[in-house]
């Protein structure tokens, strides 16, 4: 139990930038909040004490504006992102490393008993305000674009846009470079890609491409001074502290560029 917590706890540290340290995640984080809630009504439900899993349910949704029902099967490093509104319905299954943003709703379609919710195979995010809505799988490593409405089944690595969601095109090697990018500077781009109609989406795949071609011209001139016998060793970029991004007036402005 408590291993899983500690995995609980890193996942938000690793996902999260503005994480500052176990203590903070433990005690301001509503989506932590929520999953330890849920992973202590659901063996109740499972095992038939389904009232007081509801009771459990229902204070985790007053706490944490978080409504998981207790028979839904999370599995490890889930990680809810903010979580105002999200809805996650009985019937629904989350596989493991899984990303919800705010506003998502794991909802159902249908009135009749059995399986009415989706399920979400490892490594799937789903962005703020997105609708998952029946008893279809998204595949290993997919992304649900923000504000979109899945109603089908959607394939391993794919991205859905879209009112009704529509799978995009995925241009495997922009993409993965743009993945790898983003990664190694510690962005995660809340689902998006290049394809949303959204020009602060652009912006943001236009930094990353820009990023991209600069990471392989240092690259580049790196491979051609050791070639020359220079050695370029690993390059640490300098803290950047909070006084770095002091706003200043104008007039202290001019004083700087006349001393």
């Amino acid at each position: 139990m408590f291993e899983r917590v500690r995995e609980d706890i890193r996942s938000v540290l690793d996902r999260d930038p503005a994480a500052r340290n176990t203590f903070e995640v433990l005690t301001t984080y509503p989506g932590l909040h929520a999953i330890l809630l849920h992973r202590l009504a659901h063996p109740l439900w499972r095992n038939d004490w389904k009232w007081l899993a509801r009771v459990i349910s229902t204070f985790s949704r007053w706490l944490t504006g978080i409504e998981i029902h207790p028979g839904a099967q999370i599995g490890r490093r889930f990680f809810i992102d903010h979580g105002t509104g999200v809805v996650i319905g009985e019937t629904s299954e989350i596989g493991d490393d899984v990303t919800l943003y705010q506003g998502v709703t794991l909802g159902g379609t249908s009135l009749d008993g059995g399986k009415r919710h989706p399920t979400l195979e490892d490594g799937v995010i789903v962005g703020a305000g997105a609708k998952v809505l029946g008893p279809f799988t998204v595949g290993k490593n997919a992304k649900i674009g923000s504000n979109a409405v899945a109603v089908k089944e959607v394939p391993a690595g794919a991205t859905v846009v879209g009112v009704p969601g529509r799978v995009v095109r995925r241009r495997e090697h922009v993409e993965e470079a743009h993945e790898a990018i983003a990664k190694k500077i510690g962005f995660d781009a809340y689902a998006v890609s290049k394809e949303m109609p959204d020009p602060t989406v652009h912006a943001i795949n236009a930094m990353l491409e820009h990023m991209q071609a600069v990471d392989k011209k240092f690259q580049s001139l790196c491979q051609l001074l050791e070639e020359k016998g220079v050695d370029c060793g690993d390059v640490s970029l300098p803290e950047l502290r909070e006084e770095d991004f002091a706003v200043v007036s104008e007039a202290e402005a001019d004083e700087a560029k006349a001393s």
